[in-house]
Order: C-alpha cells, then sequence, then structure tokens
C-alpha cells in the first residue's frame, strides 16, 4: 500500500470540461463549493484577491463581503446584464453565501467564479464536473499535513490487502509560484484474489483533490478518517479482477499547501511505500519561470525523519529529474529541493 504525502475560459468550451463517464453523484454541486472553497482558502493569488478586500480576518475563514467585492469588480469591467455594472458587492453577498456554503451553486455563479477569480484550466474543469456530479473526482478533507499511520492501522481500517502493485510512476509539476500544482500516477496491479473491484487510496491532508481516469470505473464518494488527519476513499475499477489479471490505473492529484515556499517541507515530494513495489519511477518538472538551485533524490527515515541520504541531480532540458527504481519496500523516497543556493 503507498500513501500520497501527499483559467479563463471561453463559454464554448466548457463542453470540453464536463464529466467524460456517465458516473453521477446526487451531491456535486455540494462537492463543487467544496473545493470552491478550498481554492479560495489555498494560500496564493485567489486568496490575495479578496484579501485585499477584507477588514476584518479569521484564519481558516473566507470574509465573504470581500469574495463579493471581487465579484462586483468583474462584473462592472465584464457586465453580462444591464444591471451588471452598477450592482454592490452586498447585493452579491447572498450569492456567494449560498455559493460556499452549498444551499446553491448555480451554473451562473460558478461561472462568475471561474471568470472573476481568474481560476486556471485545471481547476476550472474540476469545478465544472464536480458540479455536474462527475462520480471520478472528490475532494479529499482536511487541513495540514500529519503523520501518516502505521502500517497495522491502516490494514486494521481497510481490511487485508487484495492487489499488489506491479509498476508505479509518478509526474509531479512544480508551478510558477513555487508550489507543487498537481501529480500524475501511473499503477499497474494485479489482483491476489479472485473479485477485485477496488483498490483503496490513502492520503494526508496535503492532497486538495483525486480525481481518476484509465482503468478507474469511479470514486467510492465516501472519504473516511482512518487515522489523526489522514484520509481514505476507494477507487472502483473498469473491471472486475479475477487473480492474477492484470490492469492499468491512472489519477491525478491537486494539492494544497500552507503558503509558505521557503519552508522545507514545502520543498519536497515523497513517496512512502509500505510493502513492496517492483518498477517504481518518479519524475518532477518545475515551471521555466520557477527553478530551482539545487535539487536531489533522497530517502527519509520515515515520514517525520529527517533526510537519511540524498544524490545531488540535474535538470534537464524540460526543467525535469527524474529516478527509476527497480523495486521500493517500506521506505520513504522522493526529490526535494531548494530555491537559493545556501538556503
Amino acid at each position: 500500500m503507498m500513501l500520497g504525502k501527499l483559467c479563463q475560459q471561453s463559454p464554448a468550451s466548457w463542453e470540453e470540461l464536463m464529466p467524460r463517464s456517465g458516473a453521477v453523484r446526487p451531491d456535486g454541486r455540494r462537492a463543487a463549493s467544496e473545493y470552491l472553497q478550498q481554492l479560495l482558502l489555498k494560500p496564493g493569488g485567489y486568496r490575495q484577491a479578496w484579501e485585499r478586500y477584507a477588514t476584518r480576518e479569521r484564519r481558516g475563514t473566507i470574509n465573504q463581503l470581500a469574495v463579493a467585492e471581487v465579484l462586483a469588480r468583474y462584473l462592472w469591467s465584464a457586465p453580462r446584464t444591464p444591471g451588471d455594472s452598477i450592482v454592490t458587492p452586498h447585493q452579491l453577498k447572498d450569492t456567494v453565501s449560498r455559493a460556499l456554503t452549498g444551499r446553491l451553486l448555480s451554473r451562473a455563479a460558478l461561472a462568475l467564479f471561474i471568470d472573476a477569480f481568474g481560476f486556471s484550466e485545471h481547476e476550472a474543469g474540476r469545478l465544472w464536473r464536480l458540479w455536474n456530479g462527475s462520480a471520478t473526482i472528490g475532494v479529499m478533507s482536511g487541513t495540514h499535513a500529519v503523520p501518516v499511520s502505521a502500517e497495522q492501522d491502516v490494514d486494521a481500517a481497510l481490511g487485508p490487502r487484495r492487489h499488489q502493485t506491479l509498476s508505479l510512476h509518478d509526474h509531479i509539476w512544480v508551478g510558477s509560484d513555487g508550489r507543487i500544482d498537481r501529480a500524475r500516477t501511473m499503477q499497474v496491479i494485479e489482483a491476489m484474489e479472485p473479485g477485485v473491484d477496488r483498490i483503496p487510496f490513502v492520503c494526508d491532508t496535503n492532497v486538495l483533490t483525486l480525481e481518476v481516469g484509465q482503468g478507474c470505473k469511479e470514486l467510492t464518494g465516501e472519504v473516511r478518517r482512518i487515522g489523526a488527519d489522514v484520509f481514505a476513499t476507494e477507487i472502483l475499477l473498469a473491471r472486475t479482477l479475477n487473480m492474477g489479471e492484470t490492469l492499468t490505473l491512472e489519477y491525478w492529484l491537486s494539492y494544497r499547501r500552507p503558503g509558505d515556499p521557503a519552508d522545507p517541507a514545502e520543498c519536497e515530494y515523497r513517496r512512502a511505500v509500505m510493502r513492496k513495489v517492483d518498477n517504481f519511477d518518479m519524475r518532477i518538472e518545475f515551471h521555466s519561470q520557477k527553478l530551482p538551485a539545487q535539487v536531489w533524490w533522497a530517502h527519509w527515515d520515515g515520514i517525520e525523519g529527517q533526510v537519511l541520504e540524498r544524490e545531488a541531480l540535474t535538470l534537464d532540458t524540460q526543467h525535469s529529474a527524474h529516478r527509476y527504481l527497480r523495486s521500493l519496500e517500506k521506505t520513504v523516497a522522493g526529490f526535494h529541493w531548494q530555491w537559493d543556493v545556501g538556503s
């Protein structure tokens, strides 16, 4: 079992961002509301956009009137109806409240949030898929990174393992703001008994969303707390496997970070592996406008421990570093970096 240590878009192109499968869940708009909240709370440009209008701030709380100010100012510059050019933030406060509490997030309101805050194409796509009830994406609840449960605790919560991993590939992207933006995982599994129709997914609370693709049918929709701020859900497979059968899975993760790129904890990406994984491959790619001064491949003394050993790496012409291991077992390994020499 592995633990993840874990736009502006023209109206004509919204259809490209709609769900790609027939799986629909009834609480999609509430899930979209939860993700919208997390985007506005996550340190960075979106949060700064509304914080500049907030007269009072409470940690971990969105100032709804300040958000309404952002929406109003956008409508003043790009009115959609004759009345938009004179709309006031107070007139939009109820719209913001309903949207962020999940009571009512209409199509028009979601489109306004996306345009006013300039959410990226990836983020806008997730919002629309959630809003439309896609069961292939879920918001992982939580607030901060924490220690991961021991193997026996996870086994007790999830039951005995029914599959093994034959190969695992992680591709991580670091954005122009220096924060980990997203990761794509390709995983080949083999059933260890008949009737395997799902696998567990476990993460800490750095993970914001999980979206599944190839080889996956949908998420179960249930996110469970199985430890101190450690969460789990299940990925339903595209087909049921008999013993010895294999399947290739693809899924994407997006992340929340506390907001301090100088913090060493935000300058690393680790994979914790409890049981043996063969053919492990990890690649990290940095934005061309934000390149690190140094990058290392490292092994840590557990999730909470210090670096045990590390090896300096050189970025290639695609601003990426790569490491392949024939096998990995009961260890924590990955990349860490620093932005300035001597920092």
